[in-house]
């Protein structure tokens, strides 16, 4: 397997539809002034957050239970910020719609400029087939409050090559297959 570059993830982007919106420049600085920079950088691609959000509270006494899950202990909200609470977690998902071709595996990692404020991106590989919106799990691991923000970048997105598997994310109909929207456990 080989990390593809711009010019790969342009190609992909722009002729076989692979990610949507497709930003082709990295972006820092909008009218509005700075921002945390998306789109394409030289080996990856900035995923932005949506402004939709759902934070973990702890209101009702809930057990997190993957198989299980339980929505009350989640607040929605819908806007540009979110506010993560002390030792939480929010889900959100991407702006943009992901097409991943067959022999490609993606991986995503958190953007520093959040890393270096306690905030911890979590996203499981993206694997050859996987189509739809990438859920989010930011992790406040501070004892304050923190900030995150919608349409701006969350994590980046590092594209390996290989060979295709004998059976891809859509050959076996994945659970999360074409999924849109922050999305949930499911069995």
């Amino acid at each position: 397997m080989s990390i593809k570059p711009d010019w790969w993830i342009r190609q992909k982007a722009l002729e076989e539809g692979m990610i949507e919106p497709f930003t082709d420049r990295q972006v820092r600085r909008t009218e509005a002034g700075g921002i945390i920079s998306f789109g394409l950088s030289s080996f990856g691609y900035d995923l932005r957050a949506a402004p939709e959000w759902r934070i973990f509270v702890n209101a009702f006494n809930t057990v997190v239970d993957p198989k299980h899950f339980d929505t009350r202990s989640l607040v929605e909200v819908e806007g540009d910020e979110c506010i993560i609470p002390p030792n939480s977690f929010a889900l959100t998902r991407s702006t943009e719609y992901l097409r991943i071709p067959d022999n490609v595996m993606v991986v995503a990692l958190g953007k520093s400029s959040y890393a270096r404020c306690g905030i911890v991106a979590n996203v499981t590989p993206l694997e050859p087939g996987w189509e739809g919106h990438v859920t989010l799990e930011l992790s406040n691991t501070t004892p304050l409050p923190a900030k995150v923000y919608a349409n701006e970048g969350i994590v980046q997105l590092l594209f390996f090559e290989g060979d295709r598997p004998e059976v891809t994310y859509r050959d076996r109909a994945g659970k999360y297959q074409g999924q849109t929207g922050v999305t949930l456990p499911r069995l």
